[in-house]
């Protein structure tokens, strides 16, 4: 069983089903019989959470600072996030499900994106960022984000299969109005780097949209892996995308297209820079492996 909740909280379906419990004889008790381990193993449901972000929004001067070294380290501060919702709220929402993994493989915690068939959910996202490295500390600006609409898509997280860390799926279909990287901060968008009309998706075999997600990752087809490595120099941030496994797949890389409508630069006093459009017809992620150094 489903459970639907959502924010604001609101009287669910699930909550009607408990009062009646709660109202059940106690006679009826009697015929309950408890499981042991192995019985309780074997249990195989669909419970889930159904969610909303109705009216989300958060801004706030936390920092998050990877550290790589002593002496070297990056951030990410003063994020602020919004999201307009559907015109029906509650009608499109987050599906959070634990489902079972492909035979032989561990059970995938799995979060479904709203559908937003019509693009009425629509993200705002801006944070700040920067750098120290070696005594030089150099603040990079700030990145804005404007109309970011995910059309399904989801995560998965599950166990590695040989190593520690977490195991992740990933697939989007997305478009974004306008990524802005201006160095001065959010508020001054006299100089910036700016691309607009950007989408990112699953294509056909021709090189054209689909109107699916691509598929980037997948626990069990292509499993992407985060976790911590250990070499001479000691342990380093490891992120990393394995080859199609075609035990669980026809063993091929999921196709995904790129588009730009435009990307310019702008400079105070300086001429704009237009750089036109650029696609990317198809593309393939066969295999990753980054290693962040100390």
């Amino acid at each position: 069983m489903r459970a639907p909740f959502c924010f604001p909280f609101r009287v669910s379906s699930c909550a009607a089903l408990l009062a009646l419990m709660a109202l059940a004889p106690a006679a009826g008790a009697a015929g309950l019989q408890p499981l042991n381990d192995a019985a309780l193993a074997a249990v195989r449901g669909r419970d889930g959470v159904s969610f909303d972000l109705a009216g989300f929004s958060m801004d706030g001067n936390a920092r998050l600072t990877y550290t790589a070294s002593p002496t070297q380290s990056s951030y990410v501060a003063n994020m602020s996030a919004s999201r307009s919702d559907s015109a029906n709220a509650f009608s499109d929402p987050y599906r959070l499900d634990i489902v079972s993994g492909a035979p032989g493989l561990a059970d995938v915690v799995q979060l479904a994106f709203p559908i937003n068939a019509n693009g009425e959910q629509r993200w705002q996202m801006t944070y700040d960022w920067g750098v120290n490295a070696d005594g030089v500390a150099r603040d990079g600006g700030s990145v804005l984000l404007k109309d970011a609409v995910f059309y399904g898509g989801g995560l998965q997280f599950s166990t590695p299969r040989l190593d520690d860390g977490v195991a992740f799926g990933l697939a989007l279909n997305v478009n974004v109005g306008q990524l802005s990287l201006q160095p001065n901060g959010r508020l001054d968008a006299g100089e910036q780097m700016g691309l607009r009309g950007i989408r990112l998706g699953g294509v056909d075999a021709n090189g054209n949209f689909n109107n699916t997600p691509w598929v980037i990752a997948d626990v069990a087809t292509q499993p992407a892996v985060i976790n911590a490595l250990s070499d001479a120099s000691g342990p380093r941030l490891h992120i990393g995308i394995d080859w199609p496994d075609p035990r669980f797949g026809n063993g091929a890389a999921a196709s995904g297209g790129l588009q730009v409508d435009n990307i310019s630069f702008v400079s105070p006093g300086q001429p704009s820079v237009d750089l036109g459009s650029s696609r990317i017809g198809s593309m393939q992620v066969q295999f990753l492996d980054i290693k962040f150094r100390r």
